[in-house]
């Protein structure tokens, strides 16, 4: 009825005329609504961006005026880019990914910025071979993987975060990453984890290790045990056996290591000594929670989030340096106080109207340098004043650390006994005995310097030949009396033997004497 109304009111031209008019208006109302309402609608970004990219021959162009703080980032990555990746296939692919940021910014500034540079990545690592950018990416990223090892005086170690893989069987360390270029495959790294490497005979009885870095997609050992927690690979090999080294190519640099995990960290042993486990329990349970894991027979893939393969060191004996590390000589002094629970801080301060005496400890040996008048030199002590208590390293070491750290005074020949001062408390006297020989530089550096880092009061006493009972069994004019060589003129083995395993000491009581004399002075201090 309608349309037989509407045919017969007007005619053709003007029906075409009205339809085109209602449309219009209907458009209109359109526009009004949507410019009403426009508060109450969704936030619509439009982006100020001019882009051009080529792909598979066509232009991709995009025009706005308004602004976008990641607008200039995507553009200058896109610009550089686009002339040496025009025919590569992964072309499409950022092509996608583009589109999403250029009409999606309603992401975070973090997320847009992850966006941008897996465009870039995706654009560079997978473009085409000739493309001048990707040569540059991996080259920062081979650089990246050359530096996860480091190499310094007295150490080598490596750390890396990622896809870790660990293999005790074949003494092998996988760096496993899907973004490794084919230029950074060649890298690979042959460290034995003991912090001693300049020295040979040392390091011939520490395993070798390698460290590689691998793509995901190669023949990569898949994992058998996965761990939440970073791991530190080390090796008891070397001189483990000789306390002094025990404390300065290992105690010390694990410390410094792993201090800051607070516990959080598995231990791996390589040349794993059951005995030396047994022997420093305490500390090792202070610096990690969980069971060491024996890793030079253990056939399983071991997993893990961050490695450190090796351990740091600082190049001085028995010494941190608080300016390269976060720790120093006191902190670890102040750690090994807790694990070993050990009562006294500061060292007795001795005033007239005290009766209280301070302690001395005198460290005796029964192989070699040991104090053949001991008990002379005890009734010297007393006499003067002190409370004498004579003991030899070796049983419990939690025992002789707080026999040690209940003392102010300690002496000794000098020798791997003397690392107990690490024990002492704060500003006790340090008395080491040198015995006959040129044995001054090693003297100073393994115990004199490394006792003042430690707040110790360091007081030396050179025998004289007199003293030594060298005199029995070389005739006096012989060179190794008159005139001793040093070290480096003969082999260490052959000063080691002489000096050292042939000789003790018989103590002049009376030349000792004003030694400690000056020991109680210090005291009052």
């Amino acid at each position: 009825m309608y349309d037989t109304i509407f045919a017969k009111s007007f005619s053709r031209r003007e029906q075409k005329r009205l339809r085109c008019g209602a449309f219009l208006f209907c458009l209109l109302l359109v526009l009004s609504l949507c410019t009403v309402f426009k508060p109450y609608l969704g936030p619509i970004h439009v982006l100020s961006l001019k882009l051009s990219l080529v792909v598979d021959t066509k232009m991709f162009m995009v025009n706005d005026t308004s602004s976008s703080p990641h607008t200039a980032k995507v553009e200058n990555v896109v610009a550089k880019i686009v002339d040496d990746t025009k025919s590569s296939p992964q072309m499409n692919d950022a092509e996608s990914v583009l589109q999403e940021i250029l009409f999606n910014d309603t992401r975070s500034s973090q997320q847009i910025a992850k966006d941008e540079e897996n465009v870039t990545k995706n654009i560079l690592t997978n473009g085409t071979r000739s493309s001048p950018q990707k040569a540059e990416v991996e080259e920062i990223e081979t650089k990246k993987l050359e530096s996860l090892c480091t190499s310094e005086e007295r150490t080598d170690f490596c750390q890396s975060q990622g896809d870790i893989r660990i293999h005790g069987k074949s003494s092998s360390v996988y760096i496993v990453s899907p973004e490794t270029t084919l230029s950074a495959e060649n890298i690979s790294w042959r460290i034995r984890p003991y912090a001693r490497k300049d020295d040979a005979y040392a390091m011939v009885q520490v395993r070798e290790w390698s460290v590689k870095p691998v793509k995901v997609s190669q023949k990569v050992p898949q994992c058998t045990k996965n761990h939440s927690i970073p791991t530190v690979l080390f090796s008891t090999g070397g001189y483990i056996g000789n306390h002094f080294h025990e404390f300065t190519d290992v105690l010390i640099p694990l410390f410094l290591t792993c201090r800051h995990f607070n516990g959080e960290v598995q231990f791996i042993i390589t040349d794993k000594r059951p005995w030396w486990i047994l022997k420093y329990q305490p500390v090792l349970n202070k610096l990690s929670n969980y069971d060491i894991i024996d890793i030079d027979s253990d056939d399983e893939v071991h997993c893990f989030l961050s490695v450190s393969v090796g351990l740091k060191r600082y190049r001085k004996e028995l010494s941190i340096d608080p300016q390269k590390y976060s720790y120093s000589m006191k902190d670890f002094r102040d750690f090994l106080r807790s694990s070993y629970s050990l009562k006294r801080v500061q060292a007795i301060k001795i005033r007239d109207d005290q009766p209280k005496k301070p302690r001395l400890l005198i460290i005796s040996r029964q192989r070699s340098r040991s104090f053949t008048n001991i008990a002379q030199i005890a009734k010297m002590a007393k006499r003067l004043g002190f409370i004498v208590i004579i003991k030899e390293g070796g049983g419990s070491m939690s025992s002789f650390a707080n026999a040690v750290n209940s003392c102010d005074v300690l002496m000794g020949v000098h020798g791997a006994g003397l690392t107990n001062i690490l024990f002492l408390p704060e500003n006790a006297v340090f008395v080491q005995v040198l015995p006959h020989g040129s044995v001054e530089w090693l003297a100073k550096n393994d115990f004199a310097e490394p006792s003042k880092d430690m707040n110790l009061k360091y007081l030396e006493y050179k025998i004289r030949l007199e003293e030594s009972t060298l005199i029995q069994q070389y005739p006096l004019d012989h060179i190794i009396l008159k005139d001793p060589p040093p070290i480096g003129k003969i082999s260490w083995e052959t000063f080691k033997t002489v000096y050292f395993d042939k000789q003790n000491v018989r103590l002049d009581v009376k030349r000792f004497k004003p030694t400690l004399l000056k020991a109680l002075e210090l005291l009052h201090q």
